[in-house]
This record gives C-alpha cells, structure tokens and sequence, in this order.
C-alpha cells in the first residue's frame, strides 16, 4: 500500500512538470494510473484521478489516450459513492478532458457524466460543486448541441443556486458557465433566463471582486445579444446607471465587457438606445473610449455606431456629448486594422443622416484621414479589405450629404476615381450659391484640379464639373 501511495504522488507531482511529461507518456502512465483507479484505499484513487487530469489538461493527445483507455465510464460509476477529494479530482479530469475539442467534450457526454456531474452540483462541499461547474463550462462552450446537453441534464437552475453561494470563486465560475451556455442561441439563453439568473447576476454588478464582475457582465451580454425582449429583461433588472459604473473599472476586461453589455442593448433598437442615452450610457462611453487603447476601446465604439445609426436625433446625441473626437482619435492612435475598421464604420453611421450630422464628422477634420487608410497599402490583406472598406463606406456617408467644403477640399487632390465622383459631387451642389467658396475653390487650386478629371462624356461626373465651371467665367475656367 505504501509503495502504490508513494508511486500514484510522485506519478501526480511528475505530471505537473511540462519537462516530464513526455517521459511519463512513453512509460504508458495512463495505463497505469487507470488500475491505480480501482485501488481499495481512497487516497490512491484520488491522487491517480489528479495525475490523470494533469496528464490530460496538458495534450490532446493524452486527453485521447484517458478516453480510449476507457478510464470515463469506470470514473463517473464510482464518482457518486465517493469522498469529496476523489469528487474534485474526477471533475478535474473530466473537465481536462473536455476542453480540448467538442469531440473529447462528447465522449464525456456520453459516458453518462453529466447526471453523475449534477449529483456534484447538489453536494454540500463548496469545492465539489466548483469542480463540477469547471467541467460543465469546458463541456458547454464549445458548441449549441453540447450546450443543450448540459441544459437537458438539469445544471442550469443548480448553476442559478451556486451564484448565491457565498464562495467568490464558485460565484465566478458559475457565471462563466451561465454565460457559455447563454451564447450559443436565443433558445439557450432562455433557459437561463427562466430559471431566474438575470436578478442574481445583476445584483453582483456592484460586487468588488473583478474577476467575478467580468463573468457577471459577460453572461449578462450573452444573453443581451440575441434578440430585443432577452435585452429588456436584462435591461429590466435595473442594470442601468450601475453598469456605467464598470467603464470606469481600474480593471480592463470590467471595462470591455461592461462596454459589450452597453453594446448588445443598444444595437437592437431606438428605443433601447434611447434608453440607454437617457441614463447617461454614451457620455459614458465615449469616456471609457477616451481613456483606454487597443482591444478594450472596441465594444464602445460599435456601440456608439449602432446608436447613431439608428435615428438622427440619436446621432445628434453621439455629436451633442462629444463622441466624434474620441472616434477620429481611435483611427489616428490605433495600429490594429479591425479598431480602425470599427471607428470608420461608426463615423460613417453617425454622418449619414443631414447635412448638420455630415459637417459635424467633417469639421472634426476626419475626411483625410479615412481617405488614408482607404488608400493604405500596408496593412494585412484581409484587415486592410475590411478597414478599407469601411472608411469607404464612412467617407460615402458623409459626401454624400456634406456641404462643408473646407474639409472637402484637401481630398481633392488624392482621392481615387470613385471617392472623388461623390467630392465633386458636393462642390458642383454648394459653389452656385457661395460666392466665398467659389473663390476659395480658385485660389486653393480645386477648380485647376477639376479640370485635370478625365470624364466621360456624358457621365453624371461630367456633369458635375460642367455644373462647376459654368459657375466662373470661361477665362478663369481656362
């Protein structure tokens, strides 16, 4: 007995050195440890169901091997009968097990562990149900039908009970289950719903522990996500101002994940944006956006995308409370191609609505710069379609109605055939009636510009030039 103890610990200390595992591999451990599972005394059990999930939660290799070695179905039968320290190593293993695929996850599945997980759930010891948690979020996250799996076995209202548990650690990790199973479809995230989650999780908003607040608002988002009567619910549960509390988190994914939330509220309607803007959400925003880089400044951006698209009065709202500077900022400061993408797409939708919501995008001097990065040819392929694409789009949205000609007029001289139909647009629309543009358009070299475009004869393009140079006498033309 003593040397079966001393092996399976030192086999258990082995297997959480990366340097050893191969070593362990190649002696066929898993073997080894699968007879040490069925050993009379408890101890020896437990710690070779610990070496196991080590070996395990290192390769997907080794997670195959514990699977073909028929180690699962001998572990979940004896799993209910067993003390509270096997309960976690077990749960360990199977969630080491599952994180690796959807097919390792669907092994688990169907050995019978998840009713044997349940069981878990329920147990008294604080620890047995965290283990239990782990593994139905590393079975549930990986796809809908997974998910469902874990729905049918019964976890989702014991997962709504460990959230009230008094244990920090147990709190977060049922959240994060909650929230990979809310992901995958409308359907899913009702079940949550329905077992009474949204009241539990908005109640822990104000909660000082960060990590606990990341899978709160996290869950909270994937629920928001799926369609407008799952947003009101969770808007309902009086999340509003609280959560604009988390933009100014010392913690950056409290931030981005409060800022997610905020986003996958507003994007489905104007009423939810409206909402949204009444409780000071944008000013909020606009902020966090302000005060942060990179990855963190995405979901706000969007969000204030989505709400100026929806109407202009809410656009005007992203303009009143000074949302365009951070916006402009965003594509000047920011390397990655995607947070670019995203800043251009939301000046494009704030600036589509009038003349007035075009000038103010305008003025901000921003013209140029989307023009830059439409026509950068140093960026990755892929990211430089999307970025470019959408300053495009942004660019388009704002000619299209402004009348501005200050900032129209710089673009003029480097803008490609199509962008520059849309600017040449614009000027043959403003100078027939300002004459203090007409001669600005002289003196700052537009009208000698214009007449270098080769157009075809006939075109809407030659059209608007024509509309231009009958606005001059034909000596000052020539």
């Amino acid at each position: 007995q003593r040397a079966r103890t001393q092996f399976v610990q030192a086999v258990a200390d082995l297997a959480a050195r990366p340097q050893s595992i191969e070593t362990l591999q190649s002696a066929g451990v898993v073997s080894l440890l699968r007879l040490l599972l069925l050993d009379v005394v408890p101890s020896v059990r437990q710690t070779a169901a610990l070496g196991l999930g080590r070996l395990a939660d290192y390769s997907v290799d080794l997670a195959e091997a514990v699977v073909k070695a028929g180690i699962l179905p001998q572990l979940v039968c004896s799993l209910p009968e067993e003390n509270r320290y096997y309960k976690k190593s077990a749960a360990f293993l199977l969630r080491a097990v599952a994180k690796h695929s959807p097919q390792l996850a669907q092994a688990i599945v169907q050995c019978g562990a998840l009713e044997t997980l349940v069981i878990c759930l329920e147990d008294f010891d604080p620890g047995v149900k965290e283990g239990a948690s782990w593994a139905f979020d590393y079975i549930a996250r990986h796809n809908p039908e997974l998910s469902q799996a874990v729905v049918d076995a019964g976890a989702v209202p014991l997962l709504v009970l460990c959230i009230q548990e008094p244990e920090i650690a147990l709190k977060r990790i049922a959240a994060s289950t909650l929230s990979d199973i809310s992901k995958h479809s409308p359907e899913l995230a009702q079940t949550v719903v329905d077992a009474g989650a949204i009241a539990h999780l908005a109640q822990m908003i104000p909660n000082p522990d960060a990590k606990l607040k990341r899978q709160v608002l996290s869950a909270l988002s994937q629920i928001a996500k799926h369609s407008v009567d799952l947003s009101e619910l969770v808007v309902e549960a009086e999340i509003f101002p609280v959560v604009l509390t988390c933009l100014k988190d010392s913690d950056e994914y409290v931030k981005k994940n409060g800022a997610t939330l905020i986003r996958e509220i507003a994007k489905h309607s104007p009423e939810l944006s409206q909402l949204i803007v009444n409780s000071g959400g944008v000013a909020a925003v606009i902020d966090c956006i302000g005060s942060c880089r990179g990855t963190v400044r995405l979901p706000g951006i969007m969000m204030l995308g989505y709400v100026a698209a929806h109407s202009e009065n809410l656009s005007m709202a992203v303009i009143v409370s000074k949302g365009i500077p951070p916006l402009c900022a965003c594509l000047i400061e920011e390397h990655e191609d995607h947070i670019k993408a995203a800043a251009a797409w939301a000046l494009g939708q704030i600036g589509r609505h009038t003349a007035e919501h075009a000038r103010h995008v305008a003025a901000a001097n921003v013209l140029p710069t989307l023009l830059d990065i439409y026509m950068d040819t140093r960026s990755s392929e892929d990211l430089k379609m999307k970025a470019s694409i959408f300053a495009k789009k942004a660019l388009k949205n704002v000619l299209q109605k402004c009348t501005y000609l200050p900032a129209l007029e710089p673009l003029l001289h480097d803008a490609p055939p199509n962008i520059m139909k849309h600017i040449i647009g614009q000027f043959s629309k403003v100078l027939p009636h300002d004459s203090k543009a007409r001669r600005l358009f002289v003196t700052t070299g537009g009208l000698k510009k214009v007449q270098e475009i080769k157009a075809e004869p006939g075109s809407l393009l030659q059209e608007y030039i024509n509309a231009i140079n009958n606005c001059y006498p034909e000596e000052i033309v020539r």
